[in-house]
């Protein structure tokens, strides 16, 4: 027998006539007349009617238990149920399962708590098994079900550790649905060192990250019931694999989509992007929504070849030229913003609060492909920033060039395009070398954010620079030149903030003015840096925050030393 019951007709009909009576009102439908056995009967009748309300939650609470007292068991499916499908993959080593243990009941591990908050390990740790084709205990899948249930960013990693036993018991249990509209991908290693998408969809016949293929219709069910979130991870996956297929899932939909959910699931496409999604895109230049007429315009201006590249290309050489002897650029920014830049994502009034004219200008030179500034001037990059720019004036000969005029708008622009268009050597060039403080004790200024162009070079570039500037610099710029590198950071940019913690140390600060990149440390700091952090910590002086910051530092790292080892098997 399963837990399931039945109710008789009658004590069903009964409920009813009280629910309604309770909805319209005792003073607009009367209490119904008792009705069932003799004894049910005699029971009802004994209750006080003087009062209609209070009668009605006495009539109400007697039928809750002769509904419950009197309900039969349904009949239980006929045969055993079908046991989880059998994981190929090697089990947990005992001492990484208990690690497990401990980070999914968030403890510290220690006395007095002098790690960091082990729930922010967690993801690292299962990233980690993931990348080593590991499955967990069958009896520590449910909490690990439970975790992903309430942290959303755990999911991919999750379900496809559970695996097979975890689809089976999401079949039975409503509250892990999620993992029957999760994607999984195969395990990988990206840059970052750590486990990292390799983009397979999970789809028909795809293996996922236990072996086992997902079940046919996977791929419908998740774009057609699943949750938004999982709908764009889905679309995004898929992208990375299968470009073509993903566009033709999104415009078999596009037309009911809401406008918010058209412009994320557009921005999807910028996986696998290519020419063959240029009409689509094209299209979307018509959209009502002007946010994914903007988001159409930008994905368009990232490939160089497109016709809407070709516009801004022209728009860009009818702005700025060369002057004469090649010696400065000269700038004519647009007079006005027709119908067709609008179209082409170009809006007419600025929402950054800048002049208009400098609003439409930079937008020009942001989708204009890099590689029109390099093979119309036969200059490289650096040399092109190299050159005074200037307003070219009224009669076009660069009466404004002595004040630097549009100098700022058109670096900006040229940041913005390195980032879009992921141009290395353009975004080499706007960084420049590590700025060196000026007499202000300030940094130099650089065109763009400096994190979203270190994002274009590649891993071990970004940390030597951000490594660099710490040591220029400190740690007070530098979050976001962090956040930008691979982790675990390589041993010379470890290093460097172990220097610049030890100079903030020595400065007299205090650790919470550093709380963001401390945070950030626990997670990325190389393991390997924990004696150098055990020195600071015996330093430093007793008692103080700073020697209870690196004591926490230091016993952190020795975890997560200690975590990844257990799974390197």
């Amino acid at each position: 027998m399963t837990a399931t019951r039945t109710e008789p007709a009658a004590q069903a009909d009964a409920w009813e006539e009280l629910r309604t009576t309770a909805l319209l009102g005792t003073d607009r439908r009367p209490l119904p007349a008792p009705a069932g056995s003799p004894a049910l009967v005699a029971t009802a009748t004994a209750v006080d009617r003087t009062d209609p309300a209070t009668a009605l939650l006495e009539l109400a609470a007697l039928t809750a238990v002769r509904r419950r007292a009197g309900a039969r068991p349904a009949a239980g499916p006929s045969g055993e149920a079908a046991a989880a499908p059998a994981d190929p993959r090697p089990e947990l080593p005992v001492a990484a399962a208990r690690r497990l243990t401990v980070l999914l009941e968030g403890r510290s591990g220690s006395a007095g708590g002098t790690l960091a908050n082990l729930t922010e390990l967690l993801p690292q740790w299962l990233a980690t098994a993931r990348a080593r084709g590991l499955r967990p205990p069958a009896a520590l899948v449910p909490a690990l079900l439970d975790s992903a249930r309430a942290r959303s960013e755990l999911r991919g990693d999750v379900v496809a550790l559970a695996g097979p036993l975890g689809r089976w018991l999401a079949e039975r249990n409503p509250d892990w649905r999620f993992v029957l509209r999760t994607a999984t991908d195969a395990p990988g290693t990206g840059d970052s060192g750590t486990a990292g998408d390799t983009g397979s969809p999970g789809g028909p016949g795809t293996p996922d990250a236990a072996g086992a293929p997902a079940a046919p219709g996977d791929e419908h069910r998740i774009w057609h019931e699943g949750l938004f979130a999982e709908r764009v991870t889905h679309l995004t996956r898929l992208r990375r694999t299968d470009p073509a297929a993903g566009l033709d899932l999104l415009r078999g939909t596009w037309t009911t989509e809401r406008a918010e959910d058209r412009l994320l699931f557009l921005d999807a496409l910028q996986d696998g992007l290519s020419p063959a999604d240029e009409p689509f895109l094209e299209a979307a230049l018509g959209d009502r929504s002007k946010n994914v007429r903007a988001t159409a315009a930008e994905l368009l201006s990232t490939l160089p070849g497109s016709a809407l590249a070709t516009r801004m290309a022209e728009r860009a050489r009818a702005a700025v030229r060369l002057a004469g002897t090649g010696r400065a650029l000269l700038v004519t920014p647009p007079a006005e913003c027709d119908a067709a830049m609008q179209r082409d994502g170009v809006a007419p009034r600025s929402p950054t609060g800048r002049g208009e004219r400098a609003w439409w200008f930079g937008e020009i030179v942001a989708a204009t492909p890099l590689r029109t500034w390099t093979d119309d001037t036969g200059l490289t990059p650096a040399r092109l920033l190299g050159l005074p720019v200037g307003d070219a004036g009224p009669d076009g000969k660069g009466a404004g060039l002595a004040d630097g005029t549009w100098t700022d708008d058109l670096r900006e622009g040229w940041a913005r395009a390195a980032v879009r268009q992921h141009d290395a050597d353009w975004a080499r060039a706007l960084l420049g070398p590590t700025p060196r403080p000026g007499r202000d004790g300030r940094t130099a200024r650089t065109a763009g954010a400096p994190a979203k162009l270190l994002a274009v070079l590649p891993a071990s570039e970004r940390a030597a620079w951000t490594a660099a500037f710490i040591q220029a610099h400190g740690l007070g710029e530098a979050f976001q030149l962090l956040g930008a590198c691979a982790t675990p950071w390589t041993p010379p940019l470890s290093t460097a903030v172990v220097a610049a913690l030890e100079r903030a140390a020595r400065s007299g600060t205090y650790p919470w003015s550093h709380s963001g990149v401390l945070g950030m440390t626990e997670r990325a700091l190389a393991p390997e840096a924990a004696p150098a952090v055990e020195a600071l910590a015996s330093d430093a002086a007793p008692d103080t925050a700073w020697a209870e910051t690196f004591a926490r530092l230091a016993g952190t790292l020795r975890f997560r030393a200690a975590m990844l080892a257990e799974l390197d098997v």
